[in-house]
């Protein structure tokens, strides 16, 4: 069981490293993209220094595969969002199973407490009724001594 929680544990101190090295690889890309966007905007090629349409069809291109990268962005968020949850559920059910185990133990130590706590109590009935039986035994010959010595006195 401690292996399993440890490789848990593993394993989710180095998934995160790998999520946030992809996710920064596309945020990166996605800079990348801007900039191009960037130049594109600022790209005048008609005449007069105006824009053409061919510049603006370029920059709407460049807009689309920012969007794009963002899609893949988010569906890589959504992704870890999922992998971080069934993680948990993992973890609920393992620390769920931990502590019916622990609930188990529990109970059979206190049915074993009970059963000492019984034979202690039933040693003592039995230490008591000696008890009893050794003092009046005690008195009965202690009052038969006397009673015989009275009578060998009176004689």
């Amino acid at each position: 069981m401690l292996t399993i929680i440890f490789t848990l544990w593993m394993s989710l101190w180095q998934t995160p490293n790998m999520e946030s090295a992809k996710l920064e690889k596309l945020v990166q890309e996605r800079q990348a993209l801007h900039q191009q966007w960037q130049k594109s905007e600022s790209k005048k090629s008609g005449i007069f220094g105006n824009r053409t349409k061919k510049d603006m069809i370029e920059t709407n291109e460049w807009l689309e595969r920012i969007l794009a990268k963002d899609n893949q962005i988010i569906e890589e968020l959504k992704f870890s969002g999922k992998v971080e949850t069934a993680v948990i559920g993992q973890e609920k059910d393992d620390y769920k199973t931990i502590t019916q185990s622990l609930e188990r133990d529990v109970q059979i130590l206190k049915r074993a407490l009970a059963e000492k706590e019984k034979e202690i109590d039933t040693k003592l009935s039995e230490r008591r009724i000696f008890e009893w039986s050794t003092l009046i035994f005690f008195l009965t010959s202690a009052g038969m001594g006397l009673w015989l010595f009275k009578i060998k006195k009176a004689s």
